[in-house]
């Protein structure tokens, strides 16, 4: 048992930990009232998974999906083998920061580690410490493969990175105890519902630009026509009755002119959100820019709507 609050146990690129307040005023109005079903099709690290696990106390039951399996078999390996994972995590964490101050062997080091991942040939927990290894001493924490699902993130340039973090693993171990987890296309999580759910969507974004696409997350694309699968989809659970918050880029502040989600979810509560783009090569084009918060309930936390 732990009495420490389960956090994310990866660093992601487009993590949802800076929206959370925006996330929070676009819940139901009414979603402290009753038992719900805390649905998330596009889990990634679990900001907001984690933080609604902590802050809802009626959440009876959370289900998790992601097409990513090595992700998967990740989380699958906290909540059922938390301390075989750390027991390896700290023989990864001692050999690296053993190499401390040399370049060369750190970089063999990582990139040996890197190929024995693309092997996919060790067992479970294994598998999923060099999932965490690799997240933790990559580049800005990016998740990437290639056509033939193989990682091909650089080595980031972090003096000691923590890759063990013992305590935030035995918390997130507990809080998964009543989560369901899944593997898959985010569709079949409707087969999980309830009469009271909430879907929280996080799907690749829509890139901003032919240089800023970065969600090559899997090895098959998310591409508009997912993007139009996406929001069926959403038209679906709403003829359902079942409550949902979606966020993706907006193409908007990039060309003002294209309205692809605004036509696209014009049925719908389009917010727009203050967020930061921390992953660019290029130190200049990080910074402040909006993100769209889509509802299909109009009775939010929110004292004030913004309307798309």
């Amino acid at each position: 048992m732990t009495d420490r609050t389960a956090k994310p146990f990866l660093k992601w690129a487009g993590g949802k930990t800076q929206l959370i307040n925006d996330i929070e005023k676009a819940l139901p109005k009414d979603i402290s009232k009753d038992k719900f079903t805390y649905i998330e099709p596009f889990v990634g690290s679990g900001a907001v998974l984690f933080w609604m696990l902590n802050n809802f106390q009626n959440l009876q039951k959370a289900v998790i999906n992601d097409i990513n399996e090595d992700l998967i078999n990740t989380y699958k390996t906290i909540t059922l083998r938390p301390k075989e994972l750390i027991s390896i995590l700290q023989i990864l964490q001692n050999e690296f920061h053993g190499l401390e101050g040399q370049d060369e062997a750190k970089k063999e080091y990582y990139y040996s580690k890197r190929e024995l991942y693309n092997k996919r040939k060790e067992e479970q927990s294994g598998q999923a410490a060099l999932f965490i290894f690799l997240n933790r001493t990559c580049f800005n924490g990016l998740y990437r493969v290639n056509r033939k699902n193989e990682y091909n993130v650089p080595m980031g340039s972090y003096k000691q990175p923590t890759i063990c973090d013992k305590e935030n693993i035995l918390a997130v171990s507990e809080a998964l105890q009543k989560v369901e987890i899944l593997c898959g296309d985010f569709e079949q999580t409707l087969n999980y519902t309830d009469n009271n759910s909430l879907f929280y969507f996080d799907p690749p974004y829509k890139p901003l630009s032919e240089t800023s696409s970065f969600n090559s997350y899997a090895k098959d694309e998310f591409n508009d026509q997912e993007q139009i699968r996406l929001r069926n989809f959403c038209h679906r659970l709403d003829t359902l009755n079942h409550n949902w918050i979606l966020s993706n880029s907006d193409v908007k502040c990039k060309d003002e002119n294209n309205s692809f989600f605004d036509d696209l979810y014009s049925d719908f509560n389009i917010q727009r959100v203050d967020a930061r783009r921390s992953i660019n090569a290029n130190p200049e084009k990080r910074g402040a820019l909006k993100e769209l918060l889509i509802t299909n309930h109009f009775e939010t936390n929110s004292v004030e709507n913004i309307y798309g």
